[in-house]
């Protein structure tokens, strides 16, 4: 048998992203398999694929468990795993190392409030400053009563209202990280939407935008818009009003869960989103989902008592 040139792991998972992930993932998907190869780089430089055991593997997944909660770890063993799995496939490696693999990780720290309840949602709009024309305040506005996508909302033009039919075209997003700005696309196909709003906000943004041009951003217009400038003006009302703060994407959840909460369908739910699938609207609001399910559970068991 002809021996196998020695091929390092770090250099292979860089390759695979190259050729199975660059172009067919989002951008911020993608960023996340780079940082797992500057994970790897880091904890296992030396390993090669050629020889890589299921004891390598773990051992590279237990170190990165060391510094990092289990769910973490978790991502980071499913981005290594799918090349490894490919690999294997190819006759690059004799056996999956991938295998039975253990994931750990450090205790989890105290998660932060992800949304509002419907009666604090009510409170927080209420305490919106929308007399001043503050392009924060209306954006938290938006974000709260539509659950886009920050991105999503930063990228809107005046002419993605239809004020007569009450909708807002959803096509595009705006880079925020970056100091120039720009345009770009939204984050999956399924993104790409027109939503339906509320005869009031309606109203209240064609008012605020009557003296804007079509192709004129409704948020960004002298300055940028920093993400945690946003997150800084919803704990201040937070605070205001003896609220336990979120953050500008917890308003997003908080939109998404009092959906389902009214008894919105999760189909309705993943379209109005922009989620690729049903699967991830599931599994995002999996707590709430349960929270219903038990409600539902008690009300039969009440019916059938009664009969």
């Amino acid at each position: 048998m002809p021996r196998r040139k020695t091929v390092y792991f770090i250099n292979y998972f860089e390759t695979w992203i190259e050729v199975y992930k660059k172009g067919a993932v989002s951008q911020i998907t993608l960023e996340k398999y780079y940082l797992a190869l500057k994970h790897l780089t880091k904890i296992a430089p030396d390993v090669t694929l050629n020889n890589i055991t299921r004891l390598d593997y773990q051992s590279i997944l237990n170190k990165f468990a060391e510094t990092h909660e289990r769910n973490t770890t978790m991502d980071f063993h499913h981005a290594l795993k799918g090349s490894l799995i490919d690999a294997y496939e190819e006759g690059l490696v004799d056996r999956d190392p991938t295998r039975k693999a253990v994931i750990k990780g450090k205790k989890a720290s105290k998660k932060k409030r992800k949304y509002l309840n419907e009666f604090e949602l009510k409170l927080f709009i209420r305490e919106l400053d929308l007399n001043s024309n503050t392009e924060i305040d209306w954006l938290l506005l938006l974000i709260a009563k539509t659950g886009l996508r920050f991105s999503e909302a930063l990228g809107l033009t005046k002419q993605d209202f239809d004020f007569e039919n009450q909708t807002i075209n959803i096509s595009k997003t705006w880079d925020y990280k970056r100091k120039e700005g720009g345009f770009k696309p939204t984050k999956n196909k399924a993104s790409v939407r027109r939503i339906q709003i509320d005869w009031k906000l309606s109203m209240q943004f064609s008012r605020y935008t009557e003296k804007l041009c079509d192709d004129d951003l409704i948020f960004v217009r002298n300055k940028r818009i920093f993400n945690a400038t946003v997150n800084h003006r919803i704990s201040t009302i937070c605070k205001q009003l003896d609220i336990e703060p979120i953050s500008i994407h917890g308003l997003r959840h908080t939109h998404a869960s009092l959906l389902i909460l009214t008894g919105v369908s999760i189909a309705s739910i993943a379209k109005r989103l922009g989620h690729a699938d049903m699967t991830t609207t599931q599994q995002t609001y999996l707590h709430i989902i349960q929270e219903l399910e038990n409600q539902d559970t008690d009300k039969i068991m009440r019916h059938l008592a009664m009969l």
